[in-house]
C-alpha cells in the first residue's frame, strides 16, 4: 500500500492437495508486491500478522519478515490478527477459527477500540457472553462462518459464507502498520493464546510417563 492506495494485493491459496504453501510460495508473493511498488527501494515498512492462528503459519511469516527486515534494513511492525478483521468489519465481533473445536475472538468498537481483549474459547462459551451485551453484535471472519448455528442463536447477524468480510486482507494489516497500531507487547512476538500442539502433545507424553 501506498498513502491509502492498494498496490498490489493477492491471496495465496491452499494447493491442489489441500496444504497450506506458506514456505514455497510466500517469498514469491513477497517479491511481486515489492516489484508493484517499484522496487524495494521504495518500500518503507514490512508489515505481518503476529496471530492467533496456526502456529506454523505465524511462525513463517514472523520469521520471514524479521529476515527480510534485516536483509533491507527495513523495519517490520506485527499486527494483532484479529485487529486486521476488526478494521474490515468496524464495530463488531471478529471470530476466527481456532480448530479443536474452539475460536479465536475479539470484540470492538465504533471507533475501531477493542472492547473485548483477544481470546480463546468454545463456541459455546462464546455465545454466552455475547448473550450478556445489551445488543447482539456483528459478527464476521471464518469462525463466524463455521459456527454460524452457535452464534446466530444468541442474535449475532453474520453476512453471507461468501461475503469478503470474512477474509483477513493483507491491506488491513498494512493499515494499521501504518497507523502504528501492532497490538500488545513486542511488535514481533506472536500472538498464540493457547499452547501450541506440539507443547501440549510433551506435556500429555510426561504426564504418561509419571504414571
Amino acid at each position: 500500500m501506498r498513502g491509502g492506495e492498494v498496490l498490489h494485493e493477492e491471496l495465496i491459496g491452499l494447493s491442489a492437495d489441500g496444504i497450506p504453501r506458506h514456505s514455497t510460495a510466500l517469498l514469491a508473493g513477497v517479491e511481486r508486491a515489492a516489484e508493484a511498488s517499484g522496487g524495494w527501494e521504495q518500500v518503507e515498512r514490512i508489515a505481518v500478522g503476529r496471530g492467533p492462528g496456526s502456529f506454523v503459519g505465524i511462525r513463517i511469516g514472523l520469521a520471514t519478515a524479521r529476515g527480510l527486515s534485516a536483509s533491507t534494513g527495513l523495519s517490520a511492525t506485527g499486527v494483532c490478527t484479529l485487529d486486521a478483521l476488526g478494521r474490515a468489519i468496524g464495530k463488531g465481533l471478529a471470530v476466527l477459527d481456532a480448530r479443536r473445536g474452539e475460536v479465536f475472538a475479539a470484540l470492538y468498537g465504533s471507533a475501531g477500540e477493542r472492547l473485548w481483549q483477544p481470546l480463546v474459547a468454545t463456541p459455546q462459551d462464546l455465545a454466552e457472553r455475547l448473550g450478556e451485551l445489551s445488543a447482539p453484535p456483528l459478527a464476521a471472519g471464518p469462525g463466524a462462518v463455521r459456527f454460524r448455528h452457535e452464534l446466530a442463536s444468541r442474535g449475532v447477524e453474520i453476512p453471507d459464507d461468501k461475503d469478503p468480510i470474512h477474509r483477513i486482507a493483507a491491506r488491513h494489516v498494512c493499515a494499521l502498520a501504518e497507523a502504528g497500531v501492532s497490538g500488545d507487547g513486542d511488535h514481533l512476538e506472536p500472538i498464540y493464546l493457547r499452547p501450541p500442539d506440539a507443547q501440549r502433545w510433551r506435556e500429555r507424553d510426561t504426564s504418561q510417563r509419571a504414571e
